[in-house]
C-alpha cells in the first residue's frame, strides 16, 4: 500500500524528504529500547524504508533502570542514562521527533493523529507499517491524594527529572515509598543515601511480590538493618500534603514515591482495534505481530510468553523490551525472527543485599498445575574459609516426579544474584534437577565452594522429588 501523505502537518524541515519520495514509511511510536531497537534493525536491513519515530518525551534510548542510581547520587546527570540521542538516530536516517505524542490511530486509513507538544499543534501522519512501543506507566490506584505534586511515579526520564527537582528544592526529611517493586525499593535506598528518613509501605505480608514470602522476608530484614522502616500488611488509604495514611495509622511524608509496579500503556492500540490480553497488554505472536495486519508491538506495552508455565504474561523489563524490539525490526524489514519467551529472570541490589529470581514462584507453579517440591539452603558465595565469603540463600523449585526445574530465587551478599543466570539457562534448556547437579560449573575458592550454591540446593532437592 502506498503511504498516505501527511495532512495539516508542520512544515517539513530542510533535507527531510516526503513519503512520496521515499516509498514505504514505517512509523514507530515510542523512542526507548523497544521502539528504537526495531527502528535501527529496520534501517540496517532496509535502506529504502522511510522511518519516522515519535517520542512524547525529550530523550530516546535511555536506561530507566538507572534512575534510582541517578537519584542516589552515583551518577553525574541524566546524560549518563542516555544510550543514543535523537541526533545520533537522525544521522542514521531515522526521523526522530521528540515531544510528539500520538493521540489517535486509524488503521484502516493508515493515519496517526499526532500532537506536537512543543508547538501545541495537532497534525496527521500517514504510514504503511506501524510499530507500537508505548511502554508502561506507573500504577496509580484511585486513592485520595495521589495527584498531589509531591507524589511521584517513576518510569521515564521526565519522571526522574521531576523527582530530582523536587528532592533538590525541598530536601525531604521523610520519604515514603508505597509498594515494594524493584524500582521502589531501589529508590528507598537512594533516598536513604541522601540522608532522608525512609519508610516503605507494602500491603502484602512481605516485600517484593516477585519472590516467595520466605525469601522476601530476607530482603525486608536487610532493609531494616540498613535503617529503612518497613511496614508490611498495611494498605495505603490516603496521602495528604504532609502525611501518608494507611490502614494502621498516619505518619509524616514530605515526598512520596509510588513503587506499585506499572501497567501496560496500551490504550492507544486498544482504541484502534488491536487485540489486548493479560493486564490489558497488546497481544503479539512470536514474531511480535499484533492482530492487525502490518502492525507490530514490543516492550512494556505488550505481553510475552512464559517458557515455564506456557502462559501469556506481562513482564515489563528492559531486557525483554530490547529483545522483542530486535525481533520486530527484523520481521518488519522482511526477515524472519521469533521471540522465544521469558523465564522472568531479574536481579537487583537493595541495601547491599543482592537478589535474583527466575522462573515460577511456588504459588505460580501450583497455579499452573504443577506438583511442586522446593528447598531452601544456606551457603556462602566463596569457599567458606575465604575472608570475603558472603552469606547467600538459595531457593530451588522443581516439579515433583520428573524433577523438571521450575524456578529459583537467591538472596545474599556480593556474588549472589547473578548465579540465577545458571538456573535461567537451565530453564531455557528444559533441564531437570539431576542435570543441574551434573553441570560442569567453574570452581576456585574466591568464586565458589567445590559445590556451587545452586548445585548444593539441587542435591538437597533431589531426594524430595
Amino acid at each position: 500500500m502506498q503511504a498516505v501523505a501527511p495532512t495539516q502537518s508542520l512544515p517539513t524541515p530542510a533535507g527531510r524528504r516526503t513519503v512520496g519520495e521515499m516509498g514505504e514509511r514505517l512509523l514507530v511510536i515510542g523512542g526507548d529500547g523497544a521502539g528504537m531497537s526495531a527502528a535501527s534493525l529496520a534501517r540496517r536491513r532496509r535502506p529504502d524504508l522511510e522511518i519516522v519515530a515519535l517520542e512524547m518525551g525529550r530523550w530516546t534510548s535511555y536506561s530507566a533502570c538507572g534512575i534510582p542510581y541517578l537519584v542516589g547520587g552515583a551518577l553525574d546527570g541524566i546524560a549518563d542514562l542516555v544510550a543514543r540521542s535523537p541526533e545520533e538516530f537522525r544521522s542514521m536516517r531515522i526521523d526522530v521527533r521528540t515531544e510528539h505524542e500520538v493521540v489517535g490511530l486509524d488503521l484502516s486509513s493508515r493515519k496517526a493523529e499526532v500532537y506536537n507538544r512543543a508547538h501545541g499543534r495537532t497534525f496527521h501522519l500517514g504510514f504503511d507499517l506501524l510499530h507500537i512501543a508505548t511502554g508502561a506507566r506507573p500504577r496509580r490506584p484511585d486513592i485520595p491524594g495521589l495527584d498531589l505534586p509531591h507524589v511521584h511515579g517513576v518510569q521515564t526520564l521526565a519522571d526522574a527529572t521531576r523527582l530530582l527537582d523536587d528532592a533538590r528544592s525541598h530536601r525531604p526529611g521523610h520519604v515514603v515509598v508505597v509498594g515494594s517493586g524493584y524500582v521502589g525499593l531501589e529508590l528507598a535506598e537512594a533516598f536513604l543515601d541522601r540522608g532522608a528518613s525512609v519508610t516503605v509501605v507494602e500491603a502484602s505480608a512481605e516485600v517484593m511480590g516477585s519472590l516467595d514470602p520466605d525469601m522476601g522476608s530476607l530482603v525486608a530484614r536487610s532493609m531494616r538493618q540498613a535503617g529503612v522502616t518497613v511496614r508490611t500488611g498495611e494498605e495505603l488509604t490516603a496521602v495528604t500534603e504532609s502525611a501518608v495514611v494507611t490502614s494502621a495509622g498516619e505518619f509524616p511524608a514530605d515526598l512520596v514515591v509510588l513503587g506499585l509496579g506499572v501497567e501496560p500503556n496500551a490504550d492507544l492500540a486498544a482504541a484502534a482495534g488491536v487485540d489486548t490480553g493479560v493486564r490489558g497488554s497488546i497481544v503479539v505472536d512470536r514474531q511480535q505481530r499484533t492482530s492487525s495486519e502490518g502492525v507490530w508491538a514490543a516492550g512494556d506495552c505488550c505481553q510475552s510468553y512464559n517458557i515455564v508455565s506456557g502462559r501469556p504474561v506481562h513482564l515489563p523489563l528492559g531486557t525483554v523490551a530490547n529483545k522483542q524490539g530486535r525481533v520486530a525490526g527484523i520481521n518488519i524489514s522482511g526477515g524472519y525472527a521469533t521471540f522465544p519467551g521469558v523465564a522472568g529472570t531479574a536481579v537487583t541490589r537493595i541495601c547491599r543485599t543482592e537478589i535474583g529470581r527466575t522462573g515460577l514462584r511456588e504459588q505460580e507453579a501450583r497455579d499452573a498445575g504443577f506438583g511442586v517440591s522446593a528447598v531452601r539452603i544456606e551457603a556462602t558465595t566463596t569457599a567458606a574459609y575465604m575472608p570475603d565469603a558472603q552469606h547467600t540463600t538459595v531457593k530451588l523449585i522443581a516439579e515433583r516426579g520428573g524433577g523438571r526445574l521450575l524456578g529459583a530465587q537467591i538472596v545474599g551478599g556480593r556474588g549472589s544474584a547473578k548465579r540465577v543466570d545458571v538456573i535461567a539457562t537451565a530453564l531455557a534448556a528444559g533441564m531437570n534437577v539431576e542435570d543441574l547437579i551434573g553441570l560442569d560449573l567453574g570452581y576456585a575458592p574466591p568464586y565458589s565452594s567445590v559445590w556451587d550454591p545452586v548445585q548444593v540446593a539441587a542435591r538437597q532437592l533431589l531426594p524430595q522429588l
